[in-house]
C-alpha cells in the first residue's frame, strides 16, 4: 500500500514538473514586446526628465562645491 501511494506521488510530481517545464518556455513575442516597451518608456522618460535632472545635478554640485 505504501509503495503504491509513493509511486502515485512520484508520478504526480513528474507530471507537474513536466507541465511546469512546458509552461516555462514562455511566449517569446510577448517578452520581446515587453522588453521593447520598457526600453521605449525609458527613452521617453529620459528625454522628458533628462534636462531637469541635469539642471538639478548641476545645482546640487554647485551648492556642495561652493561655486
Amino acid at each position: 500500500m505504501f509503495t503504491s501511494l509513493l509511486a502515485r506521488a512520484v508520478s504526480r510530481v513528474q507530471r507537474t514538473a513536466l507541465d511546469v517545464h512546458d509552461d516555462e518556455r514562455g511566449d517569446v513575442p510577448g517578452w520581446v514586446l515587453i522588453t521593447l516597451m520598457t526600453a521605449g518608456l525609458v527613452v521617453v522618460i529620459w528625454a522628458v526628465a533628462g534636462p531637469a535632472l541635469a539642471g538639478l545635478f548641476e545645482q546640487a554640485i554647485s551648492r556642495v562645491s561652493g561655486f
